[in-house]
């Protein structure tokens, strides 16, 4: 019993403690005055600094440490910058603001357009569907009656009429309705969006229950197939020909010829072999047939159909399409791309044919949500005042404006925008400015500027409703705060004087130097015959800098009669002069896609630099020695402040849990 009683009393132990025990996230890894860095934090910025979480992991202890220590003294700064009032200071939330409002329109525009845009978009694209259409042009109806023969139309295929019926009686598309309306294999992206969407929400072998509205008209919807896409194919095909003679297209003996060739490849005969000896396509006979990948629709109806149904290394039975008789050989199929892969295709394919629909619904959205009222009063008074006004300068000058720049244009979320602001605001755009004050373009500019008002009221309320967006807002506040320290306790104080300068060349002048160097002129030709010529102008006595100065074809060295000043022996050409005596040269050496002749000038050996000569340098060195100096000074005085206690120990637990 007692036995029992120790064991029980240990388990409860055990659970008292786990419990007790802070969750991997919540250990603390680091304390400075009354703040504390939890592991979770500390991971969080590593992670982000590292690229990712797997590139973190793959890091090392002492890599851990070494990140810990900066990340204690950035806390420290930001606290610093706290203490200081920053959060306060005019000039920085003003940046802040204007931060927010620029990177939260994009901000806003890819996350509720773009991405849920382009996700719809890939998963629509999953699929194909084989969709047939009934359609009523709206230009001789007028808008209401064609909706309405419209749905009279869908309530008839509801209650029973057959829809291919339908379609050839009253559809206007003259090459679908022959055939019940089909328009073969459509896919998202390639058709009009609301089209699109339409028969990607219907159920195959059912019509849409609505009437669709597109740019062409209003239109029935009905979904005969659904199939999983298959992006692309590679094929070969082998063509023969229709016989022709003088009156008549003959095809038998064409469909006669192939039937035999077909049989042939089914005995085990070689197609793309078979296309080398019969195939009457000659640009793609001599390469086996090949005709490279190809996407739905690119090949006349028939031959596509054959082509997509086929699986790889299949050929297909004999296929009549307006050219003639085609065998069909699929070489390779391309598997659907992931999201990732597919990412930038999609975003093309999105802004091209989605994009515009998608931002006037969240415009919309916004302009309701936040109350804006266009003012067409206001708008009417100008235009009827109006005498060749122009955006900017122009409007500031003219008479009618005194009575109308206190007008209110529109509201936005109970703010009132006056005619003067409006104006003021279009002049700094290129769209606006300088153009005639029209009654279309003013209109223009009033929505456009209701849209960014809109956008930037909205960012304004990301930090509080978007964790992401929260994060990336504390990242460039931080930014900015660290950005303002550094300018006050350490950029600001350091002062270059040139006794200073002159005092850390001395105590550090071995580390200025010159390497060997030497001063050169180059005759330089891209042909060898004339290269010869002017070496042996050389030797008769004429003038280096003559011939250098007329014919070295170096870009840019002509005017300068081939002068390369001191230059190191990195350079070949300097290599090559290196080996003459001053004012010797040298015989015609291949140099690039060319051929050089070097004359040596003077020979600069190896030597420290002199102070003037390493000034640049001096001044670049000695002012990161004393911002270093005075950053270490920054950092002691903000531990001796916040004493910091760093944990080490713990960092074997990063990136570790479960």
């Amino acid at each position: 019993m007692r036995f029992a009683f120790y064991i029980t009393l240990l388990v409860i132990s055990g659970i008292f403690l786990a419990s007790c025990a802070p969750k991997h996230s919540d250990i603390i890894i680091a304390k400075y005055s009354d703040d504390a860095i939890t592991l979770g934090e500390f991971e969080t910025a590593y992670a982000k600094n590292a690229g990712s979480i797997d590139l973190a992991k793959k890091d090392s202890l002492p890599k851990l440490k070494n990140f810990l220590d900066l990340y204690v003294n950035f806390k420290m700064k930001l606290r610093d910058a706290k203490v200081k009032g920053f959060d306060k200071d005019e000039a920085l939330n003003a940046e802040l603001k204007d931060y927010m409002e620029k990177v939260g329109s994009s901000y806003l525009i890819e996350k509720k357009i773009v991405e849920p845009g382009i996700k719809k978009l890939y998963d629509q694209r999953k699929y194909e569907l084989r969709v047939a259409h009934l359609w009523i042009k709206v230009d001789s109806l007028g808008d209401e009656k064609a909706k309405a023969l419209t749905q009279s139309l869908i309530d008839s295929v509801q209650n029973g009429k057959k829809f291919e019926d339908l379609v050839l009686k009253y559809s206007a598309d003259q090459y679908s309705k022959k055939t019940g309306g089909d328009i073969y294999y459509i896919t998202a992206g390639n058709v009009v969006p609301e089209f699109e969407d339409a028969a990607y929400a219907t159920e195959v072998g059912k019509i849409y229950p609505h009437p669709v509205k597109t740019k062409f008209g209003y239109h029935i919807i009905k979904v005969n197939e659904k199939k999983e896409r298959i992006p692309q194919v590679r094929g070969s095909h082998l063509l023969i020909d229709f016989r022709i003679d003088s009156t008549k297209v003959d095809s038998v003996e064409a469909r006669k010829q192939i039937e035999d060739i077909k049989n042939q490849i089914a005995k085990g005969a070689d197609f793309a072999e078979m296309v080398k000896k019969y195939s009457e396509d000659p640009s793609s006979k001599e390469n086996g047939g090949d005709l490279g990948f190809f996407e739905r629709r690119m090949m006349v109806k028939e031959f596509d159909e054959a082509a997509f149904n086929l699986k790889k290394g299949e050929v297909s039975n004999v296929i009549k399409t307006q050219f003639g008789f085609h065998l069909i050989k699929v070489t390779d199929v391309k598997p659907l791309p992931s999201f990732e892969e597919d990412k930038e295709n999609l975003k093309k394919i999105f802004k091209r044919s989605r994009y515009d629909i998608a931002y006037n619904e969240l415009i919309g959205g916004l302009k309701t949500k936040y109350n804006f009222k266009f003012n067409n009063d206001v708008v009417a008074k100008i235009i009827k005042q109006n005498d060749s006004t122009k955006f900017g300068t122009d409007y500031w000058s003219k008479e009618w404006r005194k009575s109308l720049k206190d007008s209110i244009i529109y509201s936005i979320n109970n703010v009132n925008v006056s005619v003067d602001t409006l104006f003021s605001r279009a002049e700094k755009s290129s769209e606006f400015n300088n153009k005639l004050v029209t009654e279309k373009l003013l209109n223009t500019a009033v929505n456009k500027d209701g849209e960014n008002t809109a956008l930037n009221l909205e960012a304004g309320e990301l930090e509080k409703t978007d964790v992401q967006f929260a994060s990336l807002m504390d990242d460039y506040r931080n930014g900015i705060y660290i950005f303002k320290l550094q300018d006050d306790e350490i950029w600001s104080k350091v002062k270059v004087d040139s006794a200073d300068l002159v005092k850390f060349y001395e105590a550090n002048k071995e580390k200025y130097s010159w390497p060997d160097r030497v001063k050169f002129q180059e005759i330089f030709s891209r042909k060898d015959s004339l290269i010869s010529s002017y070496y042996e102008r050389l030797q008769k006595g004429e003038s280096f800098d003559s011939l250098a100065a007329k014919y070295t074809e170096r870009a840019g060295f002509k005017e300068k009669a081939g002068m390369y000043e001191l230059t190191d022996l990195s350079n070949p050409l300097a290599q090559e002069a290196q080996k003459l005596k001053p004012g010797s040269f040298s015989e015609p050496v291949k140099s690039g896609n060319g051929f050089s002749i070097v004359r040596l000038i003077a020979n600069d050996p190896a030597r420290l630099k002199t102070f003037e000569e390493a000034k640049a340098e001096v001044s670049g060195q000695y002012q990161e020695s004393e911002s270093k100096r005075l950053e270490s000074e920054y950092v002691g005085k903000l531990k001796n402040l916040y004493k910091p206690e760093i944990f080490y120990e713990k960092l074997d637990q990063a990136f570790k849990s479960n």
